[in-house]
């Protein structure tokens, strides 16, 4: 049983473990939560309520349903989502390499510069979130979207 633990694989499959059940969880939250929705209903038909109490009754729902208006995504909104991403992935990469770059002055071992090439992944992440942000930035400027134009004078008093 000790050679199962002082195993090196032991560190990288627990963390496989931990996001398979995270997904899992995640799937098995969601599908509670809907039949408890579907539930919630029946017992709504049961007494007698039309549709359209039962939707001002639960609020809006995740999915669409018949006669709800389309949501549509705020562009601006993304935008600002996807440069959120990429600064705090940036962020850390950098965080991570001058971490793994330090500890290996204050260790004296280039082994642990491994530590520093780990932190290119987020890097890398990051800059690509960025490209991103820069092509939604032309894409919204074709449809006539200035981002990051300043607004007229008068556009906060209406």
């Amino acid at each position: 049983m000790g050679a199962v633990f002082g195993s090196p694989f032991i560190v990288p499959l627990g963390a496989f473990v931990v996001g398979i059940v995270a997904i899992i969880s995640g799937a098995v939250s969601q599908a509670h939560a809907r039949r408890t929705r579907a539930e919630q209903r029946i017992a709504m038909v049961q007494r007698g309520m039309t549709a359209e109490q039962i939707a001002t009754a639960l609020g809006p729902t995740g999915e669409q349903e018949e006669g709800e208006a389309v949501k549509t995504k705020d562009p601006l909104r993304s935008l600002a989502k996807t440069r959120r991403a990429a600064t705090v992935l940036v962020s850390v990469g950098v965080g991570v390499v001058l971490f793994g770059l330090l500890l290996t002055v204050i260790e004296r071992d280039r082994e642990v510069l491994t530590v520093a090439a780990s932190g290119l992944i987020p890097l890398a992440i990051g800059i690509g979130f960025f490209v991103d942000y820069r092509l939604q930035q032309r894409e919204l400027a074709r449809f006539g979207l200035e981002v990051g134009a300043e607004l007229p004078p008068d556009s906060h008093t209406r």
